[in-house]
């Protein structure tokens, strides 16, 4: 069998940043400790990237390119269970670049590039909801007055973003590691779909419920 090729230095560097901004958080991570994580030294790590912020733009770049392939996905939404899937999805996503969305307005205080760009990543992620929901609507599963769209779809997109720093507030000495995604990210999931409720079908409604409940072991019966 055909021996792998090493990973490039260059996309080590991007692991080994994105492993650590993730587990101490983006302001508490030098290059220098990404450099010693890979037993480089701080020159090598400077050829690829000679700044921080090239090391966080370019993990950036690769999240709102994940990021804009999964919301076309948005489109195939036609039901409560397809729903479900798609907002797992993405707060899957933004597990995998937790440290994007911890230390949020941190970053977009430091880096013009993240400030503008995180405005395009809101507008994406607004666009993908109106979607779901237009779906939603076309099967007879939702009812909601067109004014009602963009809000709805807003205050998705604040609880889609700000779930984490949620989490974390909750429990900032454990709540964004390993061991508890499965957790946030289910209840992430619940409470962005909880916001479809007065809007749903009875049918859907009850569908809603059980995916929560099945998924998580909970019961939500009395928020649903």
């Amino acid at each position: 069998m055909a021996k792998k090729a090493p990973r490039r230095t260059a996309q080590r560097i991007l692991e080994a940043a994105l492993d650590l901004f993730n587990r101490f958080g983006e302001p508490n991570v030098s290059t220098t400790l990404v450099a010693s994580e890979l037993s480089i030294s701080p020159g090598n790590l400077y050829y690829h990237y000679p700044a921080k912020d090239e090391l966080i733009n370019r993990l950036f770049e690769g999240y709102a390119s994940e990021l804009n392939e999964l919301l076309h996905a948005s489109e195939g939404v036609n039901d409560v269970e397809d729903a479900w899937f798609f907002m797992h999805s993405l707060f899957e996503l933004i597990w995998r670049y937790r440290f994007l969305y911890r230390d949020l307005n941190d970053l977009l205080s430091k880096n013009r590039h993240l400030e503008t760009q995180f405005q395009v990543v809101l507008k994406n992620k607004s666009r993908a909801i109106q979607t779901l929901l237009a779906g939603l609507s076309r099967a007879g599963h939702l009812g909601i007055e067109a004014p009602e769209v963009d809000t709805l779809a807003q205050s998705m997109v604040v609880v889609l973003t700000y779930w984490l720093s949620y989490e974390y507030v909750r429990n900032p000495r454990e709540a964004l590691e390993p061991a508890h995604a499965q957790g946030a990210l289910l209840r992430g999931a619940h409470h962005t779909l909880h916001l479809l409720a007065p809007y749903l079908a009875p049918e859907q409604r009850r569908h809603l419920l059980t995916l929560s409940n099945a998924y998580s072991g909970e019961d939500h019966s009395a928020t649903v």
